[in-house]
């Protein structure tokens, strides 16, 4: 058994989720679990689970029957005659005698001291690592049930303190890791939930003068010090105030300044400590490692990799730069605001000024840090003069200039790469290039030139079954076909889309229980908000009908033409949730469908409510279409839930088993028909005497009088056509 506190409160009985019941059973377990086994009256528990004042006649009662319920679920193969071993009664009351370790809340406070035991030892890789999976415990709010009530307010209090200290923990170990750019945005939230304490923002200066930033940290400095001075009229602490000296001096060894190590074969193992390998890539692996070789020759190279989003090009351009390093090569990331410049008004300290600087000083140098340098240098270099210098110093030394997201690329660095790809030939020299769109007006210039000099091109498909095998023994898992063949549909082999179903409970990556990863639902948020209102629309009905795009229903409900349509699911398909997919032999055409689970996704995004109105929609779209069986439009009526009168779905219900009776589907008939007699009930007597009469015929064997009213209209069936919704549905976008 296992329960959980940091979040909504949950059990578990190896992978299985518990059902809990009612919101004060779940309270009362949350109540039994913050105590930690020590007992609790029954007087306790009513004081505890109904605040002063609003405590009911029946409160004792009831908890002793929550009690009862929760023993059942907790121990459902004990028995009457057996005592309880897990929710005890005691002489001075109820207790939950479960190990400690069993709770989340203790697991989560364990690996945090772990965490912070290996980053004194110096073995960061693996404080990062247990610090990530003490941080993945948290579901949500600690104490969620429980809220409102005051017995959780100090245990809620104590979590989220701990919470809050993990969190800085891992700025921290990135800090030691030099992994700088990724502690600046985790310390601006640690600052957005405390703006008050002191450690975050001390975190969020040690990242930006690591970055090259060095400007914007005096300037968080100064932000936090009016902060205080007008919220408590106090100023920083010592530790604050020395740190601010520190980067007034550049004193290194006050602000710990972790730098980029040069990557040998211990560091890189103990980075993949942990760290899946990257499979289904070995021809693009052996043909950069190729490309690497020429470059160290003397022949310059140029390879771009191009692929969907999550198709693995950051984690192969980082594969290939850390097998550079190894070689010797000089490592340089090429880096851009993303803001497209017009040439007009070139900056004083542009591209390759800074990637000279970062050559030099083989740290990374932001826009930030190089604007500030050209303040305080009013002689700095000039862009024609920077790039002379840069040839020169390709000439000098082996690189590997690194550049993700070309197509994000501002046009200032565009065209500092279209002059090197010109300039440079015989330098020992290799850029690395990743483009999601390589159709981008902005890049096809510098795609143009490279083509000429006959640059590598690397394209990332998705991965196979069998790769997904590779993956699972990788991770220490069985090395189950049919489980690959599962994760490879779902995931439609995108390896981002893999990873993150793997990092989830084996129970819930597949099948009937199978949940959306978190990081997998907010990339289909924003993806959708990024879209218009009618094709957000669009995919809501699409998702709610099925896997597959049923093009007529969505031609109906959109009350346009098919080009119309079209033009919606091209916008969709280019957002990458909507796929085409190829027929086969001796089938129709093809078909667009969803991207793997991201219908999954788009379906968690919508209320209930949404839902019932785009399921009423598809209704009367698919009753207002010739050719198609009523059957599909009461499946829909079925889930529409208040927006159908019970009458009206009842005679559907009739109507669909009158004609499984003509197509001579008996079994199915019946089904239809005691599915009308349950849903009828007293409430509709007659309704609920047809449907069981029918049944009763079917049974025994005497379908004529079925058959003969198969093709007569049914009363009251027109009432579907008149649903309470319009019948061009524009659900709200999620």
């Amino acid at each position: 058994m296992r329960f959980g506190l940091l979040g909504p409160v949950e059990a578990w009985r190896g992978v299985n989720g518990l059902d809990l019941g009612p919101p004060k059973r779940r309270v009362l377990l949350t109540r039994l679990l913050v105590e930690g086994g020590r007992p609790l009256s029954v007087d306790q528990l009513c004081q505890d689970l109904w605040p002063a004042g609003r405590r009911p006649s029946g409160a004792v009662s009831s908890v002793h029957a929550h009690i009862s319920r929760l023993r059942t679920v907790l121990e459902p193969g004990r028995g009457t005659s057996k005592p309880a071993t897990l929710l005890v009664r005691r002489p001075a009351g109820y207790a939950l005698e479960a190990p400690r370790d069993a709770l989340d809340s203790v697991v989560f406070e364990t690996a945090v001291s772990r965490a912070r035991e290996l980053l004194s030892s110096g073995r960061t890789a693996s404080a990062h690592q247990e610090i990530d999976q003490a941080l993945r415990l948290w579901r949500g709010p600690a104490l969620r049930d429980a809220a409102e009530l005051s017995f959780a307010a100090p245990e809620i209090a104590r979590l989220e303190a701990s919470r809050q200290l993990a969190e800085e923990l891992r700025v921290s170990i990135l800090l030691e890791d030099g992994e700088a750019e990724a502690a600046v945005g985790l310390a601006e939230g640690l600052i957005g939930s405390a703006p008050l304490r002191e450690a975050p923002w001390a975190l969020l200066m040690r990242a930006l003068y690591s970055t090259g930033r060095s400007a914007e940290a005096l300037q968080q400095y100064e932000r936090f010090r009016i902060t205080l001075a007008e919220e408590l009229g106090v100023d920083p602490g010592p530790g604050l105030r020395d740190l601010h000296m520190a980067i007034l001096r550049h004193d290194s060894a006050v602000l710990r300044i972790a730098r980029p190590r040069r990557i040998t074969g211990a560091v890189r193992a103990a980075r993949n400590d942990g760290r899946l390998p990257v499979v289904g890539r070995s021809q693009e692996t052996a043909r950069l490692d190729t490309l690497l070789s020429e470059a160290d020759a003397g022949r310059v190279r140029w390879a771009v990799l191009t692929g969907e989003s999550g198709a693995g090009k950051t984690r192969l351009l980082e594969e290939t730069a850390e097998l550079a390093a190894e070689r010797g090569f000089t490592i340089a990331r090429m880096r851009c605001s993303g803001s497209l410049d017009n040439g007009r008004n070139p900056s004083v300290f542009g591209p390759a000024a800074r990637l000279l600087a970062e050559l030099r000083s083989e740290e990374p140098v932001s826009h930030d840090a190089a604007d500030a340098d050209a303040a305080a240098h009013p002689q700095a270099i000039s862009e024609g003069a920077a790039l002379a210098e840069l040839v020169r110093e390709f000439a000098d030394r082996r690189v590997l200039c690194v550049v993700d997201d070309l197509d994000e690329s501002c046009a200032a660095c565009l065209r500092l790469l279209n002059q090197l790809a010109v300039l440079l030939r015989e330098e020992r020299l290799a850029v690395l290039c990743a483009v999601r769109d390589p159709d981008k007006p902005q890049v096809g210039r510098l795609l143009s030139e490279l083509a000429r000099q006959r640059a590598t091109r690397l394209h990332l498909g998705p991965l196979g079954v069998a790769d997904v095998a590779q993956l699972l023994t990788a991770a220490g898992e069985a090395d189950s076909n049919l489980e690959a063949a599962a994760l490879h549909r779902r995931s439609d082999g995108n390896p981002f889309l893999l990873l993150e179903l793997l990092e989830l409970p084996v129970v819930q990556r597949v099948g009937p229980a199978a949940q959306i990863p978190a990081a997998v639902e907010s990339v289909v948020l924003t993806r959708l908000e990024a879209l218009p209102e009618p094709v957000r629309a669009m995919l809501v009905h699409a998702a709610v009908s099925g896997e597959t795009l049923d093009i007529e229903v969505l031609v109906h409900l959109s009350d346009g033409s098919r080009e119309g349509l079209l033009g919606l699911i091209d916008e969709a398909q280019r957002a990458r949730i909507l796929v085409w997919q190829e027929g086969k032999a001796g089938r129709p055409a093809g078909h667009y469908r969803f991207h793997g689970m991201l219908r999954d996704a788009v379906l968690a995004t919508l209320t209930p409510a949404t839902r019932q109105r785009a399921h009423a929609g598809l209704a009367m779209a698919l009753e207002a279409l010739p050719g198609r069986h009523p059957a599909q439009s009461a499946a829909h009526l079925v889930q529409a839930g208040p927006l159908v009168e019970t009458e009206v779905l009842v005679r559907a219900f009739l109507r669909v088993g009158r004609l499984c009776v003509r197509d001579r589907q008996h079994a199915a008939a019946i089904g239809w028909f005691e599915r009308a007699a349950d849903l009828a009930g007293p409430e509709h007597l007659s309704l609920h005497r047809e449907a069981k009469r029918a049944a009763q015929w079917l049974a025994t064997g005497s379908p004529a009088p079925l058959v003969r009213e198969a093709d007569s209209p049914v009363p009251g069936l027109a009432v579907v056509h008149r649903l309470p919704c319009p019948s061009r549905l524009r659900p709200t976008a999620p």
